[in-house]
């Protein structure tokens, strides 16, 4: 914790068992009679990395200095306004000025948070894939709900998710597994049922310990330091089509 109260989610991960790859995933998932995947948000879903480098930008300008190409804070964005701050400024979260600066951060954001957002590549044939096989999909994120509930209403989203998960829906955020259990509860299957993509270790901690099938999402931000193949994920995808492929029967 920061001497302010703020925890860092990085610092969580040690809570929480090592996953570790299951060869026979698929075979268990797919004898389920209903099922269920559900992604992470920024980076793995969509890619807000545009919109949420746009306001990195502004705070350096605010601070006198030149705007960051926005593929040196692309790799960033996963990590959402700590991430930013951390990598446009070089303040990290337990720094005294840190919450000022998020705080901003956020008001930004929140101005205009879908302006330049789409789906990472890929993903919008992989959820149509899913839904031409009804298949439930639904969203997991530690991005809170003021900014999840917009961002999903101006993409046009909300009628097509089963269930949507922010960082504030339920007393913890990942790594912790709660809010991926209850996103399983909402959508009313067995965690056995249900696969997690994400871009971030901490996705695949989250989804492991709740029970769930993992996939780590190898196109995404992956800002993690820890190489995608050492994350203990089920299986790994390096595309958008690969994913198809691995959730196909």
């Amino acid at each position: 914790m920061s001497p302010k109260g703020l925890t860092n989610p990085d610092l969580q991960s040690a809570d929480w068992p090592t996953p570790q790859p299951r060869a026979d995933w698929r075979t268990r998932w797919l004898a389920q009679p209903r099922l269920g995947v559900l992604f992470d948000l920024d980076g793995t879903l969509l890619d807000t990395a545009a919109d949420l480098g746009g306001v990195a930008n502004r705070l350096r300008e605010d601070a006198g200095l030149p705007p960051l190409p926005l593929e040196d804070l692309r790799p960033h964005a996963s990590k959402g306004a700590r991430g930013m701050i951390q990598k446009a400024l070089g303040i990290e979260w337990d720094d005294e000025r840190f919450e000022p600066l998020r705080n901003r951060f956020l008001d930004i954001y929140q101005e205009d948070l879908s302006r330049h957002t789409t789906f990472m590549a890929g993903l919008e044939a992989v959820v149509e894939d899913l839904e031409a096989r009804r298949v439930s999909w639904g969203i997991v994120t530690n991005k809170f709900q003021r900014f999840t509930d917009p961002l999903i209403l101006a993409l046009g989203l909300q009628a097509r998710v089963a269930v949507c998960v922010s960082g504030d829906t339920t007393p913890h955020a990942k790594p912790h597994p709660e809010p991926v259990r209850h996103a399983c509860k909402v959508m009313g299957l067995p965690a056995q049922a249900v696969v997690y993509v994400g871009d971030d270790y901490r996705d695949i901690q989250s989804g492991f310990n709740a029970g769930c099938h993992t996939i780590a999402a190898a196109f995404g931000f992956c800002s993690n330091e820890r190489p995608v193949s050492d994350w203990g994920a089920d299986a790994v995808a390096q595309t958008g089509h690969s994913l198809i492929n691995l959730l196909r029967d």
